[in-house]
């Protein structure tokens, strides 16, 4: 990282082993010495503008969704002020719940499970103690600290953590070159993100496309008669999912199906292969230990959950496994490639329709119940143009993907330089003592 900045000149031993030496005018502090850990509750409610630390950005939580609480439930909350610090000290060891430092643009409330630190005046400047701290985040200096089963700290634990502390001057230069550089980084980064979103976009409607109205632009089309399809190949049928599959209920009972794997649907990728773990799933799930309670599903059945497939929860089985029973199965009547019909039902204008079909009073509770599902129109072509669309469609997945793999490489390797970045100003590896701002 030395390479395009120079070195401090005269360096001294910072008697913390895994920080090394640092420049001779910085001290060494306590946590305790430079910052005040107040917590002002909102108890008489004062304060609704709701905050929430999420991927190392303090942001706003929507107060109309209100994640599932009471307003009185808010005044056990804290009250952060611009220019706080918020650590979320929990599952130290967790790689996945890294980036637990964030730094408070604006006054508003956030749980007071949250640990929350203001820079002493005189002592740290808030944008350079947020730059350390997230530095010692992601340099796991959190990682070995704390204890129980959830590696948590309060802050005793905490409060005689050593913090590099330059002069007042010198921080706010730290301060003022990172926010500068790194904002590059993040152009370039977000550039790269808005190319992965087109590539998915451009690859949702390719393949929406294929489905839909077939490989052959010349062909002669026709009414389909299903407001949501529109025209489809005059060769092709439209018919209802009833006449097309059955549900199945059927509940693991034979040795061989309590040994299946349990088998999840996605909203992104379909059903899984293969059962996964906890480090693999998107959010956190209850397993049962009785897997005669799950339902059976076979290679090439449909499965879609009730409560997602307003989303496009659906997946076609490539494996035999077993299913939530809050899931429903669909047992193909004929010689029928489920994969056709599960990127059919994932389409945006399929997803439409899904969520019309649905019951409930608020779209996080609807539901769609098989005697809805059953009822809607699907296109069928010939069975020999189905297996040339699904060709088609893998030919595509693989071109997107490695465009898509290249888009995210660039990613990575831009978030390993704005961190290495980071952690050699904040630990006085670089001295940029004289950058001087440029356009």
């Amino acid at each position: 990282m030395t390479g395009r900045y120079s070195a401090y000149f005269s360096v001294k031993n910072s008697g913390v082993a895994w920080v090394g030496d640092i420049p001779k005018t910085w001290d060494v502090k306590p946590l305790f010495a430079c910052t005040d850990t107040e917590c002002r509750k909102n108890v008489d409610g004062q304060e609704s503008n709701i905050l929430s630390l999420s991927y190392g950005r303090i942001i706003r939580r929507d107060v109309e969704e209100n994640y599932g609480l009471l307003p009185e439930s808010f005044n056990t909350y804290q009250l952060v002020d611009a220019g706080d610090i918020v650590l979320r000290l929990t599952d130290l060891q967790n790689d996945k719940r890294s980036l637990r430092v964030g730094h408070a643009g604006e006054s508003g409330i956030i749980t007071s499970a949250y640990l929350k630190l203001i820079a002493k005046s005189g002592q740290l400047n808030d944008r350079y103690l947020y730059r350390l701290l997230h530095s010692y985040d992601t340099t796991k200096v959190f990682y070995g600290m704390g204890g129980g089963l959830r590696q948590s700290m309060k802050f005793e634990d905490m409060r005689r953590l050593p913090l590099l502390v330059p002069s007042i001057p010198e921080q706010e230069q730290i301060a003022n070159f990172l926010d500068h550089e790194t904002a590059k980084i993040d152009t370039l980064i977000d550039k790269q993100q808005q190319l992965i979103k087109l590539l998915k976009e451009k690859r949702q409607a390719v393949i929406s496309h294929a489905v839909t109205k077939g490989l052959n632009p010349d062909v002669p089309m026709k009414d389909s008669g299903v407001e949501w399809l529109g025209e489809v190949p005059e060769c092709w049928d439209v018919r209802r999912i009833g006449t097309l599959f059955s549900e199945s209920g059927s509940r693991a009972v034979r040795e061989a199906e309590l040994e299946y794997p349990i088998l999840r649907v996605s909203i992104h990728h379909g059903i899984s292969d293969k059962e996964l773990d906890e480090e693999e799933m998107e959010r956190k799930v209850f397993r049962s230990e009785d897997r005669s309670l799950y339902k059976v599903v076979h290679e090439n059945d449909l499965a879609y959950n009730m409560m997602r497939a307003w989303q496009g929860g659906f997946g076609a089985a490539k494996v035999n496994g077993l299913i939530s029973p809050a899931y429903v199965v669909c047992k193909p009547k004929a010689e029928l490639n489920s994969s056709y019909f599960e990127l059919v039902l994932r389409s945006p204008n399929a997803v439409t329709e899904l969520k019309r079909f649905s019951r409930g009073i608020t779209d996080f509770r609807l539901r769609l119940y098989w005697d809805e599902f059953k009822s809607i129109k699907v296109p069928i072509p010939p069975a020999g143009e189905i297996e040339k669309i699904l060709q088609h469609i893998d030919k595509v997945n693989s071109k997107y993907d490695q465009i898509s793999a290249s888009a995210q490489k660039q990613i990575d390797l831009l978030i390993e330089r704005r961190t290495a970045l980071n952690s050699a100003a904040v630990a006085g590896k670089i001295d940029i003592r004289n950058w001087v701002f440029k356009e």
